[in-house]
């Protein structure tokens, strides 16, 4: 295991010609995450997202990817040790977006876009993506899913490797989806067949759903996404619908658990959604059509809610502009409204929430865009970035090795040229970005 990224479980091989052919590709890529050695970082403030304190001036050593001292004053650094100055800038930890797409090409107006692509192609969209999201302030990604099953699985393996630029990523694998349902590919001309790589989790019944959640982990996933309701952008699926039943969504957790793993669900309507929490899923993604009995229950249980309330705006926006489908227009409108209405309801019920965007219906690298939406309907700025700091780590169990600027924890930081606590827009204009104690390179136009 390499001594900058988080503990995991043993590294996997990859288990198809799609994920030699994607590591192969990648192999020739500079290595972006060596081990850093020891590096000193004035900051001009700093923010303590665990107190809500706000330092100036202090100063953070680094040594060997992880924090080693935060000091008030000077710290005690040799003279050769390099140092990075940020003193112009307010700090804060490495930012974390706990519901992107990174390995998939991203929504269009063609729901068959993803089969009209190849492994190698994918591979380096991914790689794209990833260094997007890197430079924009996201150091850590949970990746809840790509078509392609094991895409997200291969760029989390050659990110870790040095291969390409990107964020840590824990990853999904593939979508354990009822036959048709919220996370197949449909809306096909008649006779178009899926291959079987985009279906690797299709399942139905409890002992299927067993069988695919085994079969999702042992090919490397680290989360298991279940698709418990319909979907805004998959045709023929309504996202008030269930299409889990709950002792089918207990089924995934219970085998999920077995294996030291949690389980997402993807749930947009109120059924769905007390089905999953009822079930012991760990978060629910989206979270639409919520009602008032589901936000009790999600506090009751305490499972997180990970709600992407921008993209509505986004799918109406340019959905409209570039000619996506009347049925996703309509499903967009029947939940956006509902879905900010009832994220502020579970903000003030004091229910866990981690930041999500789904990022890959809109542009990677945009991903600090939902922060303004997060305090419009809701939130101080405070509890925005926690959501995408020492929250997001808490949602992940890694809330001792992420999620803020502590001795111990690896060091992700992020300089941006203002103050977020008293402008949460501040948050997109990222002025400096360094993952596991290696400065990140932005583009010359930051």
């Amino acid at each position: 295991m390499r001594a900058n990224t988080p503990p995991r479980r043993p590294s996997r091989r990859p288990t198809s010609g799609t994920r030699l052919t994607t590591l192969a590709l990648l192999a020739c890529l500079p290595a972006a995450q060596a081990l850093a050695g020891q590096l000193l970082v004035r900051a001009g403030h700093l923010v303590d997202v665990e107190t809500g304190r706000v330092l100036v001036a202090p100063q953070i050593l680094i040594e060997d990817g992880r924090v080693l001292q935060v000091c008030r004053d000077a710290c005690p650094a040799s003279a050769e040790t390099p140092r990075v100055d940020w003193s112009a800038f307010t700090v804060v930890p490495g930012l974390m977006d706990m519901h992107t797409h990174l390995a998939d090409e991203g929504q269009s107006a063609d729901p068959g876009a993803p089969l009209k692509s190849t492994p190698a192609r994918d591979a380096f969209i991914g790689a794209k993506h990833a260094a997007d999201t890197l430079r924009a302030g996201f150091t850590t990604v949970r990746d809840v899913g790509a078509y392609r099953s094991f895409a997200d699985v291969a760029l989390r393996d050659a990110i870790e490797a040095g291969f390409v630029p990107g964020p840590r990523m824990f990853v999904a694998g593939a979508y354990i989806t009822v036959p048709g349902g919220g996370g197949e590919i449909t809306g096909l001309p008649a006779g178009v067949t899926v291959p079987e790589e985009f279906r690797r989790g299709v399942s139905r019944g409890e002992a299927d759903v067993r069988k695919h959640v085994d079969a999702v982990i042992d090919h490397g996933a680290d989360w298991i996404k279940v698709i418990a309701t319909g979907a805004v952008l998959a045709a023929g699926t309504e996202p008030g619908s269930p299409e889990y039943s709950e002792a089918e969504i207990r089924a995934a957790v219970e085998e999920a658990k077995k294996r030291g793993v949690s389980v997402a669900a993807h749930a947009h309507g109120a059924e769905g959604i007390k089905r999953a929490v009822r079930a012991g899923v760990r978060s629910i993604e989206h979270g639409s059509l919520i009602d008032d009995e589901g936000i009790a229950l999600m506090k009751r249980h305490g499972t997180w809610l990970v709600a992407d309330i921008y993209d509505g705006d986004y799918i109406d926006t340019v959905g409209r502009a570039e000619g996506w489908s009347e049925e996703v227009l309509r499903k967009n409108l029947e939940t956006t409204d509902a879905q900010r209405e009832g994220f502020r309801k579970a903000v003030k019920a004091g229910v866990h929430i981690a930041y999500g965007t789904d990022a890959g219906v809109y542009p990677h690298g945009d991903n600090a865009r939902q922060f303004a939406y997060m305090v419009k309907y809701g939130m101080t700025p405070l509890q925005a970035l926690r959501s995408a700091t020492i929250d997001a780590a808490t949602l992940l169990g890694k809330e001792k090795e992420l999620g803020s600027i502590s001795p111990g924890k690896f060091a992700d930081l992020v300089a941006v040229a203002c103050d977020p606590l008293a402008d949460i827009e501040c948050l997109r204009q990222v002025r400096g970005v360094i993952k596991n104690g290696v400065e990140v390179p932005l583009p010359s136009s930051r």
